[in-house]
């Protein structure tokens, strides 16, 4: 133990020497750590927020009753259950508004809830005992009462006008969500004697045979440990999360090992001189790995805290994207167990460990008077290119192979990674191929030189260079997606939202006296109804939505397939169209039939079109209004738009709402529509577009640290040339002129790596996790943008090392040969 102790400190000992490069490699792994426990940590306060909601009625072992179309039923289904024996509790959920804020409504029954379900103390509370009395009781948990600016007690009032009971304080509520009795909550969401699940007691549980018995066909058993829809539909925003998390922390691991590469080199001769004092190759492995161990402690312990403020930084944008995308609300306060920090540690650990193997197990194999040669493993590393050919020429094979059977999102990434890891190895052999071409034509001495050092140079580079290229292409690839997609989404927008005018009745009674009225109006010229219903195809969510005949929608409504005779099939005949990615995710298409279920039985009707949708990640169906009317009789009667001459838009929407007032819930024009619908897009990519920028900073400091570390070592190679005439200045000028020519061959590389990002992105990973395809867009001044880039970050990552070299003394270049080396 003495001699591992004493052989720690003397490899310690070299970090007090250089403590550029100690400061390099911590920062470098506390980055890497950080944005990966950043990018897990927002998932973890997503998937904590999602569980706590779908847990509110499936807690413990309690089993639910819902509608088998998705949609809510009659409360007569209650009371058959009851009489039955099967020991049920109604339950309704809606979305609604208060202020400016949405907010989810839960109305339950109190007295009958189960108390394994997180509100089941709801029966025992005292102060529960007030919702069925005097003016009733809403409960929020203490976040969403900030949230919606309530205070305890106060009474807040919807978009429809109606007035809640007052609030209290229930910690076990779910963020953003109010539970209310379920009287008050069918008042409130205009859902008289409707039921949105059941929960079953687990004391009468149920099975399908016995749900057979009970003839209630309309309903479909969810069992407690069933995923919810939220979930599902949100996998593939996390999982896009998580892979961008993870390129940020390899790009950062290039930092790490670079730094543990380049140390390693410099300790070469004390590890040659503690070996020749009698140290045992064990005993060295075991002080480097409590080296290694350290670090993990210190920079990973950094990076975690660091990955902390990142999320916490970034949680509001991931949450309005959750909310606008999903519906889906999220905690605004981090809480993260210890999970979470040990996760963060490992993966430090398992970084350092990566970063460092190599080169520990390259210097542990090196006999002792091999490892005496200055810069020993360098020149094997020449002998190790030609295996990173092959192993990217492997690379390439696999990704072709991923890509034959690419069938899901995480294949699609697959195929991504296996792109960007050939690229990164084919790097450093393109360039030094490069160089020696240049080299051969080279006719000046000096400039053979140039082109011979950069070869040797190459390999103490390379590891940088690889994250600046896998950076460039990440930012050309993810910007060059997210720009084309944010001009079909705009374009989309504004052939969808033709209407002038949208809004929302507070009740169906009030929609059909505003239709009256719009009637009479000169002014408005179309009265186009936007009913809406919910069902279920293969156990996913489909929403339903009526459209009339009119030419707004024949005129402007993009098909990506289906004729001209779609629109007239659409309203004459049992047809509907259906959206890209419900097309995509049932493996129909235009002629084909499918059966709807609706209130009574299977609707059998026939595609005769496809739309795209971007942006939503549930299916969507359209059909003719009177249709729709006729098949689900529960459909919500309250949405409409209105065609109205542009100048009359501010007239009429005043008119509206001093004539109708509460009885109008919303009340929006097309722009407002689309400001709200960019808002979501640009939050929804705000997250991408930090990561993207974080990920290119920590390519600048793994190619500043290499640099840095290396300037010490290329004394060695540049002191000859300075003492046969050439000028400090002029050195440091070929320096500074070789890092840009490597940063430059990185962009040029980065430009078709990038474009391949692109694509993969939207023909492979985007059509996996949300089920529709963006057309391909290229932006050419784009990758003039990333050249520049590029070498504005390897001038600042060589300024210094370059200025450090112009300014030396020369006695530090005499030093070269005061002994042989």
């Amino acid at each position: 133990m003495r001699e591992a102790l004493y052989t720690f400190l003397a490899l310690m000992s070299h970090w007090r020497r250089h403590k550029a490069n100690l400061a390099t490699l911590v920062i470098g792994l506390a980055i890497a750590t950080a944005l990966w426990s950043g990018v897990q940590a927002l998932n973890a306060q997503a998937r904590k927020s999602y569980d706590s909601a779908a847990r509110v009625f499936s807690g413990g072992e309690t089993q639910n009753l819902v509608g088998a179309r998705g949609g809510p039923f009659p409360q007569e289904v209650f009371v058959k259950l009851r009489r039955a024996g099967v020991k049920v509790s109604p339950a309704l959920e809606g979305a609604l508004r208060i202020g400016d804020k949405n907010a989810r409504l839960i109305g339950v029954e109190p007295l009958t809830l189960p108390r394994s379900t997180p509100l089941g103390p709801l029966r025992d509370n005292d102060e529960a005992e007030k919702i069925l009395t005097g003016a009733g009781r809403a409960f929020a948990s203490p976040e969403t009462l900030s949230a919606l600016q309530l205070a305890e007690g106060a009474q807040a009032t919807t978009e429809r006008g109606f007035r809640l009971p007052p609030v209290a304080a229930l910690e076990a509520a779910p963020p953003g969500t109010l539970i209310v009795d379920i009287g008050v909550a069918q008042k409130a969401l205009d859902k008289p004697e409707r039921l949105s699940r059941l929960l079953v007691s687990p004391e009468t549980p149920l099975d399908a045979a016995r749900l057979r018995d009970l003839a209630v066909e309309d309903l479909r058993l969810v069992e407690p440990d069933e995923e919810s829809d939220l979930s599902r539909l949100t996998d593939s925003f996390h999982l896009n999360l998580t892979a961008f998390g993870l390129l940020a922390f390899l790009v950062g691991f290039f930092i790490v090992s670079a730094s543990f590469g380049l140390a390693f080199e410099q300790r070469l001769p004390m590890v040659r001189t503690l070996r020749a004092l009698g140290v045992s190759a064990p005993t060295l492995a075991v002080a480097l790995f409590c080296e290694l161990l350290l670090f993990t402690l210190v920079a990973g312990g950094l990076g975690v805290a660091g990955g902390y403020l990142i999320a916490a930084a970034l949680l509001p944008d991931v949450a309005a994207s959750l909310e606008g995308l999903y519906g889906a609300a999220l905690s605004g306060e981090l809480a993260l167990g210890t999970r979470f920090w040990l996760s963060g540690l490992a993966m430090a650990g398992a970084g350092a460990l990566f970063a460092a193997g190599g080169g520990l197990a390259k210097t542990l194999r090196l006999p002792v008077l091999s490892v005496a040669r200055p810069i020993a493993w360098r020149a094997a590393h020449y002998r190790y290119l030609w295996r990173q050919a092959a192993l990217a020429t492997l690379a390439l094979t696999a990704a072709a192979v991923f890509y034959r059977a690419a069938d899901g999102l995480l294949m699609g990434f697959l195929v991504i990674a296996a792109v960007l890891l050939a690229a990164a190895l084919f790097l450093p052999i393109a360039l030094a191929a490069l160089l020696a071409l240049g080299e051969r034509f080279a006719r000046r001495p000096l400039a053979r030189w140039f082109f011979a050092d950069g070869r040797q140079e190459i390999a103490g580079l390379s590891l940088a260079l690889k994250a600046l290229l896998l950076a460039l292409a990440t930012n050309i690839g993810v910007g060059g997606m997210v720009e084309g997609f944010r001009q079909t989404f705009t374009g989309w927008l504004d052939a969808r939202l033709i209407a002038e005018i949208y809004y929302e009745a507070a009740t169906p009674a009030d929609a059909a006296d505003i239709e009256a009225w719009a009637q009479k109006r000169p002014e408005i010229t179309a009265i186009l109804p936007v009913w809406r219903a919910k069902t279920r195809l293969s156990n996913w969510p489909v929403e339903i939505i009526g459209l009339a005949p009119h030419e707004t929608y024949s005129a402007h409504f993009t098909l990506l397939d289906g004729g001209a005779g779609a629109w007239r099939a659409l309203h004459e005949e049992d047809a509907i169209l259906i959206s890209e990615q419900l097309a995509r995710r049932l493996g129909v298409g235009v002629g084909s039939t499918i059966d709807v279920p609706t209130q009574r039985d299977a609707w059998r009707a026939r595609i005769v079109g496809v739309f795209p949708d971007y942006g939503n990640p549930r299916g969507q169906m359209r059909l003719d209004h009177a249709r729709l009317a006729q098949q689900f009789s529960d459909a919500s009667r309250v949405h409409y738009s209105l065609r109205v001459a542009r100048d009359d838009v501010a007239r009429v929407m005043e008119e509206m709402r001093r004539r109708f007032g509460a009885r109008i819930a919303r009340l929006i024009d097309n722009s407002e529509v689309k400001r709200i619908s960019t808002d979501i897009f640009e939050r929804t990519f705000t997250v991408t577009a930090a990561l993207d920028t974080l990920t290119l900073i920590v390519a600048a400091i793994a190619l500043f640290s290499s640099l840095l570390t290396l300037s010490n070592l290329r004394i060695a190679h540049i002191a000859p040339v300075w003492a046969i005439g050439v000028t400090r200045r002029r050195l440091a000028g070929l320096e500074l002129l070789r890092i840009l020519l490597f940063s430059g061959g990185a962009a040029l590389v980065a430009i078709p790596l990038g474009l391949f990002m692109t694509w993969a992105l939207v023909a492979i990973v985007n059509v996996a996790a949300f089920g529709w395809r963006l057309p391909m867009h290229v932006f050419p001044a784009q990758w003039a943008e990333v050249v520049v880039v590029a070498l504005l970050t390897a001038l600042c990552a060589a300024l210094v090392p370059a200025l450090r070299l112009a300014r030396s003394a020369p006695v530090d270049l005499l030093k070269v040969f005061a002994n042989e080396r």
